[in-house]
């Protein structure tokens, strides 16, 4: 029996293998870093992690290689820059099919009616509803900045 929460836990494992018998080298390596993210916090908070906390490991990830690229690109290191994008589209492949700039919005809306938000006091109510409908799906730095826009 397969426990529904884990589905995506077994989902990177299996993709381990076939990237093993495949030869693949670069995604191999990204899968293993996944692995020992998910396995090191696992043994850190002595639990089992769920798929929820893994997309919320696997959004971690691709923000650090977000930064990452950034500071290559302005040191100039293509090479590096170039390595941490093709890290990130696999990690990406793990994560939910991304909102698009106009749900975003949506989303952002109907969370600062939901919880009446009259300013910047009421930031923390919104992110809270909202954090969880972004969580893998969008970028939620990129989506903070458009609720402080909307509550200013």
């Amino acid at each position: 029996m397969v426990d529904s929460s884990n589905a995506l836990s077994l989902r990177i494992r299996e993709d381990m293998k076939t990237a093993m018998k495949a030869k693949e080298k670069i995604k191999l390596g990204v899968i293993r870093s996944i692995l020992a993210g998910i396995k090191q916090r696992e043994i850190d908070e002595r639990i089992e992690l769920d798929d929820a906390q893994v997309l919320q490991l696997l959004d971690k990830m691709v923000k650090q290689r977000r930064d990452s690229i950034e500071a290559f690109d302005k040191a100039e290191r293509d090479d590096l820059s170039i390595i941490e994008k093709n890290e990130m589209v696999i990690i990406q492949g793990y994560l939910p099919q991304q909102l698009t700039e106009s749900e975003i919005d949506q989303l952002i809306v109907d969370a600062i009616s939901q919880v009446g938000a009259q300013g910047m006091k009421d930031m923390g109510k919104v992110m809270g509803v909202l954090r969880p409908q972004l969580q893998g799906r969008a970028d939620v730095g990129a989506a903070s900045g458009k609720i402080k826009a909307q509550l200013s």
